[in-house]
C-alpha cells in the first residue's frame, strides 16, 4: 500500500513510520508547520521547529519522502482564534479536537488522497477495528495513552481512510523500543504536552492578547449576585474549578467551586457542589459513528460518556435533539461548557458532541 504518515517529529509517528516501512508498503511522511516558533519554545511543547527537523532526519534515516506542509494561516484561524473565541465566551475548549478535525484529519487526508495514498496512519493511541457495518474506533490496549476522546469527531469516512498502528501497543515503553530496534534519533525525545500553540507564557496571556474584550477584574458572586470576592480576569476560571476563588473559596463553611462564567459581566459565579450537579446536558456539533435513532422515534442510546479528558465514563441515555443530542445522565454531574462528551460501547467509540451552554451558565 501507499501510505501517508503525518509525522509530528515525536517518537510514536517515528515508530509508526518505521513499521510501516519495515512491512514493505510505499511511506510518504508529511509535516504541518502550524505555528512560528523562531524563539524558544517551552519544556514539552509539540509542533516546534525542532519537530520539523526530526521528522525530516527520522525520514532521512528511512530512507522515505518527507513534506512539510505551511498550514499556520489555517491552523491560527481553525484552532488558535477559535480556543480564544470560546473562552471569551465563558467555555473550556478543547483545541486537539479542533485541530484533528482540521488541519490534521481534513488538510492532512485531502493530501494523502491527492498523491493517491491508499491510507493515511498517524501515532494516535486509538484502535481502528473492522466491524460488520464498517470500521469502527476503539480505545487502545494501554489505557493510560487512551485519545480516543480527542478524535470522536472523526467522521466514518475518515475513518475508513485512516490508520493507527499503535493502538495495540502494549504501553510506552514498548513504543520506545521498537524507536530504539530501528535506530530512531527520537527514541528518548520527552512526550509533547498539551497546548502546543503557547510555547511560551499561558493560555489566559494567549486568551487576553487576541480578545482584549476579556481583561481586567471583576467579581465573584454566588447564584442570587451578591459578591463574595473579586477576581483578576475570566480567563483564569473554568467550570469546575475550585482554585483562585480567595476569600470565596468557602462560603458558610460549604467550599464553592466554579459552576458559571459570565465573561460580558466579568463575574465568576460559584455555588456548593452539591447544588450544582446536573442530570441532563445537550450537545452541539454532534458526530455520529454509528446509525442514530431518529428523534421522532423517542428513542435513546445507552451507552458510556465521558465528560471531560481524565474522568471516568458514566451510564446515561442519549438521543438525538435537535441539530445536536440531549444527554441524560444516570447520575448527577457537573458537565462544563465547551468540553466533549463522548459516548462509549465498552471500548466502541459510539459518537460525541461539545457541551453546550445552559441558560444559567449563559453570560
Amino acid at each position: 500500500m501507499r501510505i501517508l504518515v503525518a509525522m509530528s517529529g515525536g517518537v510514536d509517528s517515528s515508530v509508526v513510520a518505521a513499521r510501516l516501512v519495515e512491512q514493505g508498503h510505499e511511506v510518504i511522511g508529511a509535516t504541518l508547520q502550524l505555528y512560528d516558533t523562531r524563539g524558544e519554545a517551552k519544556k514539552g511543547a509539540c509542533c516546534a521547529g525542532r519537530d520539523i527537523q526530526d521528522a525530516r532526519e527520522v525520514a532521512e534515516r528511512l530512507g522515505i519522502p518527507h513534506y512539510v506542509i505551511d498550514a499556520e494561516e489555517r491552523f491560527r484561524q481553525s484552532v488558535i482564534e477559535r480556543f480564544a473565541s470560546s473562552y471569551a465566551q465563558g467555555e473550556t475548549p478543547v483545541p486537539c479536537v479542533s485541530c484533528n478535525q482540521g488541519v490534521k484529519f481534513t488538510d492532512l487526508l485531502g493530501l494523502a488522497k491527492d498523491i493517491g495514498a491508499d491510507a493515511m496512519a498517524t501515532g494516535h493511541y486509538v484502535r481502528r477495528v473492522e466491524g460488520s457495518s464498517g470500521a469502527e474506533m476503539h480505545r487502545p490496549v494501554d489505557a493510560d495513552r487512551d485519545q480516543s476522546w480527542f478524535l470522536f469527531a472523526t467522521t466514518r469516512d475518515q475513518l475508513d481512510y485512516l490508520r493507527f498502528p499503535l493502538g495495540e501497543m502494549p504501553d510506552k515503553d514498548a513504543v520506545r523500543q521498537e524507536a530504539e530496534r530501528f535506530g530512531l534519533l527520537v527514541a528518548d525525545k520527552p512526550d509533547s504536552q498539551d497546548l502546543c500553540f503557547i510555547p511560551k507564557g499561558n493560555y489566559s496571556d494567549l486568551v487576553e492578547t487576541l480578545r482584549p474584550d476579556t481583561r481586567g477584574e471583576g467579581e465573584i458572586v454566588d447564584r442570587q449576585g451578591n459578591v463574595l470576592g473579586h477576581h483578576e480576569g475570566v480567563t483564569r476560571f473554568t467550570v469546575g474549578q475550585t482554585k483562585r476563588l480567595g476569600d470565596a473559596a468557602q462560603i458558610a463553611g460549604e467550599r464553592q467551586m466554579v459552576v458559571a462564567i459570565e465573561p460580558g459581566k466579568r463575574r465568576i459565579v460559584v455555588a456548593p457542589r452539591e447544588s450544582s450537579m446536573a442530570t441532563v446536558c445537550h450537545l452541539r456539533d454532534m458526530n455520529w459513528l454509528i446509525t442514530p435513532p431518529t428523534e421522532a422515534s423517542g428513542e435513546g442510546v445507552r451507552c458510556m460518556v465521558q465528560l471531560r479528558a481524565r474522568e471516568k465514563p458514566r451510564a446515561a441515555t442519549v438521543r438525538p435533539f435537535g441539530d445536536g443530542a440531549e444527554v441524560i445522565l444516570d447520575e448527577p454531574a457537573l458537565p462544563a461548557p465547551g468540553q466533549a462528551c463522548v459516548l462509549y460501547d465498552g471500548t466502541r467509540v459510539l459518537g460525541g458532541g461539545l457541551i453546550c451552554r445552559t441558560n444559567e451558565q449563559a453570560a
